[in-house]
């Protein structure tokens, strides 16, 4: 579980109305005290997070979230953030009080947000030993109801309904689907004043681990002993490389290679492949005094020669010859006011789940604003993105 990045956890967030006991439940279901209970209304505040690992799932991240009745100026604020958490969400449990004669508004609009989302969810009526019958039998025979014991802590009928959710899931594949099996594939990894201190990034790990899962051999190198790497290994069918490198790289690759970069097969995995397609072509269209917002999902300390603030917006410049205005973001903090922008440049959104990634991308094309990540960019600045492409598109 450990090893597993949050990005790459099955999210299940619980929500309802104050005091309906999302924090009881949580706290019965990880069987550690989480998150504070009381009688009190709104003693969930900011959302609670606790990674475990669910078998047979395996490690998902347990959120806790303040009540959706929330009232007042700060009561809204803490609405928002709970509302924003359905953007990471992969399975959501509504718990619905049964103590409540019938379905409050707010239950009725949040349940028709998740059903327009297409998100797996169950439903979860809690407090049955207080009343008769099940009040919520209204919802119909398609609704998955799981009626819960105020004073039961058996929680086997929610976690075999996670599992079914869970399953739902559609697996995404990185690379081991474009390569037979046992091939052998060189992975280009940088170590240079950006990369971190005695690991490889996550988007390299997890390309690592899918070809490994396909039975292929890697050759891990530096940019430096690339070309060294080609000659003393003949099979080589692919070359998967850092984008920072790509132009490097791409000159030493021989064309009966493919040739690809981790953020490409990134924004492929994340679904947004064909969505970034078009945020390439307005790359093209800039023009003199258009904002551009250059936004990365983590954050971390900023190097003197950082790709987000600093390269990117170089290669930007130089690329279209205009005078851009650049606008950054990172973590949590991607804005809802997009409507300024011409462009968005994100990076691959390794740190993230599949559903925050795809709702960052749903809100630009919303809001008609393209969207690419920064190894298609890159690409594209170097003239090769067509070349990255074609082992995907064959």
């Amino acid at each position: 579980m450990n090893s597993t990045a949050g990005g790459n956890k099955l999210h299940i967030g619980f929500f309802g109305i104050r005091n309906a006991g999302k924090s009881t439940i949580v706290n019965r279901l990880t069987n550690q005290e989480v998150s504070l209970v009381s009688d009190f209304k709104g003693t969930t505040t900011d959302p609670v997070r606790k990674a475990m690992e669910l078998l047979p799932i395996g490690p998902v991240v347990i959120i806790d979230t303040a009540g959706f009745d929330d009232e007042g100026q700060l009561g809204e604020l803490r609405k928002q953030k709970t509302y924003r958490i359905l953007d990471e969400m992969d399975v959501v449990v509504l718990v619905l009080d049964a103590r409540n004669a019938n379905l409050l508004p707010e239950e009725q609009d949040f349940l028709k947000d998740v059903k327009n989302r297409k998100l797996p969810y169950i439903i979860l009526e809690n407090h049955t030993d207080e009343v008769k019958g099940h009040p919520f039998d209204e919802l119909g025979s398609e609704e998955q109801i799981i009626y819960i014991d105020g004073n039961n802590d058996d929680m086997s009928l929610l976690k075999e309904a996670l599992v079914k959710a869970a399953a739902l899931k559609k697996k995404n594949y990185l690379v081991s689907d474009l390569v037979s099996e046992k091939s052998t594939v060189a992975l280009v990894i940088p170590i240079d004043e950006s990369a971190p201190k005695e690991r490889i990034i996550l988007p390299q790990q997890m390309v690592l681990r899918d070809l490994l899962d396909n039975h292929c051999k890697i050759i891990c190198c530096q940019p430096e002993e690339l070309a060294e790497t080609l000659a003393e290994n003949k099979d080589i069918s692919l070359v998967i490389t850092d984008s920072q490198v790509f132009k490097k790289v791409a000159k030493l690759v021989p064309e009966n290679i493919s040739l690809t970069s981790f953020s490409i097969l990134l924004a492929r995995y994340r679904g947004s492949l064909n969505t970034q397609l078009e945020g390439v072509n307005a790359l093209k269209k800039l023009k003199d005094n258009d904002k551009v917002l250059i936004a990365e999902a983590c954050t971390h300390h900023r190097q003197c020669n950082d790709i987000g603030t600093v390269k990117l917006p170089g290669w930007i410049t130089e690329y279209t010859g205009k005078k851009i205005d650049f606008e950054f973001s990172s973590g949590n903090d991607f804005p809802e006011d997009l409507e300024k922008y011409k462009l968005v440049v994100h990076c691959g959104g390794c740190m993230v789940n599949d559903k925050e990634m795809q709702n960052r991308v749903r809100h630009c094309k919303e809001k008609g604003v393209p969207i690419v990540n920064y190894g298609m960019a890159i690409a594209e600045f170097n003239g090769i993105l067509d070349r990255s492409l074609k082992i995907i598109d064959s």
